[in-house]
């Protein structure tokens, strides 16, 4: 007989740390007991039970073609009896690095690694070593994986100076990390490295920078010598063909990839001019190396999701994005729930809050007044999967086509009537 999710759950507890990979996984921000996937196609994932969900998380952003697409699967089974990894250069790592160059002004290296955590720290160390400064500026509310120096943590979206956002990580690892709230120019100096900023903010919900804000924060650095490196593991080739310099207009000094790059397996980049990249070794003094960095199904699979993400793809995105933010709008306020869904690009929010999201504090009182969680497994029960916490964003994909979409809005009004009958605010 078929295991369930909740039989699934107490046997990975018991070899698994709190019986996942990734906290979020444990269902712990909204209570419940997380479904185990078994198997995913375009829009959809089935759990170990059989049941299927209208799927938003899409690997949090990693499938932008839906699950399973066709090329990409191709592109994986026709690598892979080449061989998995090999420890040495590869035809496709080349491709896959002037893929990225091609599509974004100013970007005239790459560097891959594993992960978007690897990225970002290989990023910022070689910020550190290209200036000879000690001091890295991020925001408030603003995820750049989990390496030491980057938890770091802004109390109340107020500035502050090398507070620890994990057990763990010593006091020294971010004495000379300082966070910033968010759309607020920081205070640089001449021992500031690098400025690292989601261009988007979607690790905080989905907020938007205020108009002019990247324009003033590139300038800002350009007056103090500083680096400006945008984290664009979730923004890069999702917000545009090519990402958030092609939507922002403005260039940054790194940028930092992972998710879509990777066609849904384990890749990251970092990337920049060569005049910094050359600080690398073995050019340069800035040591940074990985076993499986440019892995070749991870590289055949990455290459063959951006050759289907052309200008075309991503009006498609943005028209089924608007779709959906449009209909969740209307159908989770007109059941008389307060809610705010932001649309940036082809990237969703979703805030139970009266006034729009500007800030970290902004978001963490829309996460902190148990409505996410309601409605979360108000659309589970319908066959909805949202993102397991309050401060995701959905990620529709190619695949989500109108029909998906508006099933997913009608269901939608329904569990938010559902909120709002239980929480007696009908």
């Amino acid at each position: 007989m078929t295991a369930t999710n909740a039989e699934w759950f107490e046997r990975a507890k018991r070899v698994v740390p709190g019986g996942v990979n990734s906290p979020v996984r444990s269902f712990r921000s909204v209570g419940g007991t997380p479904y185990f996937v078994a198997s995913a196609e375009g829009a959809y994932v089935t759990d170990v039970e059989g049941r299927r969900y209208i799927d938003y998380v899409q690997s949090y952003g990693a499938s932008i073609l839906g699950h399973a697409h066709p090329a990409v699967i191709g592109a994986i089974v026709a690598a892979a009896p080449q061989g998995t990894t090999y420890g040495a250069p590869t035809e496709r790592e080349v491709l896959l690095a002037e893929a990225i160059v091609g599509r974004i002004d100013g970007v005239e290296q790459v560097r891959l690694v594993s992960s978007g955590t690897e990225a970002v720290m290989s990023a910022l160390r070689l910020a550190r070593g290209a200036t000879g400064r000690r001091k890295i500026v991020k925001f408030a509310g603003h995820y750049h994986g989990h390496s030491d120096s980057l938890l770091a943590a802004g109390g109340s979206g107020v500035a502050n100076q090398g507070l620890s956002g994990s057990a763990g990580v010593p006091d020294a690892a971010v004495a000379d990390t300082v966070v910033a709230p968010f759309n607020v120019l920081p205070d640089l100096d001449e021992d500031t490295a690098v400025v690292v900023v989601e261009p988007v903010a979607a690790n905080m919900g989905l907020v938007e920078p205020e108009p002019g804000f990247l324009a003033a924060l590139r300038r800002a650095c350009d007056e103090h010598g500083v680096l400006l490196c945008f984290d664009e593991v979730i923004t890069g080739f999702r917000l545009a063909y090519g990402g958030a310099e092609e939507w922002s207009g403005v260039r940054p000094d790194l940028w930092c990839f992972g998710k879509v790059i990777g066609g849904g397996l384990p890749v990251g980049a970092f990337a920049g001019s060569s005049e910094v990249m050359s600080h690398l070794a073995p050019l340069g003094p800035v040591y940074q190396a990985g076993t499986l960095s440019g892995n070749p199904l991870a590289t055949a699979a990455g290459l063959a999701a951006l050759e289907q993400l052309d200008r075309d793809a991503y009006r498609e995105l943005d028209r089924i994005a608007t779709r959906l933010a449009d209909g969740l709008a209307q159908a989770i306020g007109g059941a008389g729930l307060a809610v705010q869904v932001p649309r940036v690009g082809p990237l969703v929010g979703l805030f139970f809050a009266e006034a729009p999201v500007r800030s970290f504090d902004d978001a963490q009182a829309a996460a902190g007044n148990g409505r996410y969680a309601a409605f979360f497994h108000a659309m589970l029960r319908r066959g909805v999967a949202l993102a397991p916490g309050p401060y995701e964003a959905l990620f529709p994909s190619l695949a989500h086509h109108d029909a998906i979409v508006d099933e997913t809005v009608a269901l939608a009004a329904e569990a938010a009537a559902e909120v709002v009958a239980m929480s007696g605010e009908a």
